[in-house]
């Protein structure tokens, strides 16, 4: 039998999960988790599997191969374990740069989706475009892989290689090879664009990593310094972030009361509010979304939106009403598991129940892009939209 299916049959026996928990955690989450009973037990199957399985094996891949088993039993898409290697490549991305080949991606049934490629990065070298599927790396098919496991294999360090399987269209499978390098994330891009004879800040955020509120706030009031009469956030293709940064973002433009409440079966309820210098409510503003924009995208959607600040223009939005924390392990290793739900500042929670995909955000004005053309008419409705002010 293979030593991934005894592997699985042994730690199912022993059952090394509880209420949905992984039931052996290093020290002090392991004792707040497990009765000696269930560590015991785990470390039992584990001592069989490493003394008499007829192959050399490695303690610490049992453990993380046990972890990662616990939070894929929660059917949770959102959840998921990070072994010690996985979980520093995390911690780079959310401060802004990471070791890989410079794309923002979706996890799509046989491997992920190409959403934005990063200018001037090893992916954009490689002619790797948005809309590609990359369904191998290194050989190794994504199908059934999480986009966490999936992009985890695509990172690596800077000036190694790595070689990936691509899907364009309808056209057949081919292999780019590319050179890792230091990526440097654009956080936040911003131009004067024009509706008519009016100006409008434009100002895109591509994720919500930590200090992007300062990044955001700096790009909005250097173009309204400019004379620009009108903003227009795009949160298209952005797939989220940090909590705390959704609130402070939504602060640049809401001056005070209710951005979102979270709850959780183990957290008590709790209020997010407004804080910070805002600019002016008179300035007229439009949040561009489309399904892509999902978590906290959503919770500043939904703030702007309820609280009668912004006009939403694109297409209905990813529809995420879960978050999640993480929890770092003394192995090096991180959970990062939903610990609770959020709900709008009209009391609205955009998930399907738990995590499970829901309704989203409909936009208060529908607009897309024109693929035939090429041009981004979406952005066009929300300039035009943003300087007539609030739908």
């Amino acid at each position: 039998m293979p030593l991934g299916a005894l592997l699985v049959l042994v730690l199912l026996a022993g059952g090394i999960w509880l209420g949905g928990h992984p039931q052996y955690l290093p020290s002090a989450v392991r004792d707040t988790l497990l009765s000696d009973d269930d560590a015991a037990v785990y470390d039992e199957a584990a001592d069989i599997i490493q003394e008499d399985y007829y192959r050399k094996v490695d303690r610490k891949q049992l453990l993380n191969k046990a972890l990662g088993s616990a939070v894929d039993s929660l059917d949770d898409r959102f959840s998921a374990y990070f072994d010690p290697k996985a979980y520093r490549s995390f911690e780079e991305a959310t401060q802004g740069a990471f070791e890989g080949v410079g794309m923002n991606v979706e996890e799509v049934p046989r491997g992920l989706r190409v959403l934005t490629v990063f200018k001037g990065s090893p992916a954009a070298r490689g002619g790797l475009k948005p809309g590609d599927e990359i369904i191998a790396v290194g050989g190794r098919s994504l199908r059934g892989t999480s986009s966490e496991q999936a992009t985890t294999r695509i990172k690596g360090k800077a000036g190694t290689e790595v070689t990936l399987t691509v899907v364009t269209g309808e056209e057949k499978p081919r292999k780019v090879t590319l050179k890792r390098a230091r990526v440097d994330v654009p956080v936040v891009a911003s131009r004067m664009i024009r509706s008519g004879k009016q100006k409008v800040a434009y100002v895109k955020l591509a994720s919500f990593t930590s200090g992007a509120h300062g990044e955001v706030g700096k790009a909005v009031r250097r173009q309204l310094g400019k004379g620009a009469k009108a903003v227009v956030l795009d949160l298209r293709d952005n797939g989220g972030g940090l909590l705390n940064e959704a609130v402070l973002v939504s602060s640049i433009f809401i001056p005070e009361g209710k951005i979102v409440t979270t709850r959780g079966r183990s957290r008590p309820e709790r209020v997010f509010e407004a804080s910070g210098a805002s600019i002016s409510t008179k300035i007229p503003m439009a949040v561009l979304v489309n399904d892509q924009s999902a978590s906290a995208s959503e919770i500043v959607t939904g703030a702007l939106q309820d609280r009668d600040r912004a006009t939403v223009v694109g297409t209905r939005t990813f529809g995420k009403g879960v978050f999640q924390e993480i929890k770092q392990l003394s192995n090096g290793g991180a959970l990062d598991i939903t610990v609770g739900e959020y709900f709008t500042p009209s009391g609205r929670n955009l998930g399907g129940g738990g995590p499970k995909k829901g309704a989203g955000i409909k936009p208060d004005v529908k607009a897309s892009d024109n693929e035939k053309t090429k041009r981004d008419e979406a952005l066009d409705v929300a300039a035009k939209t943003a300087t007539r002010g609030r739908a």
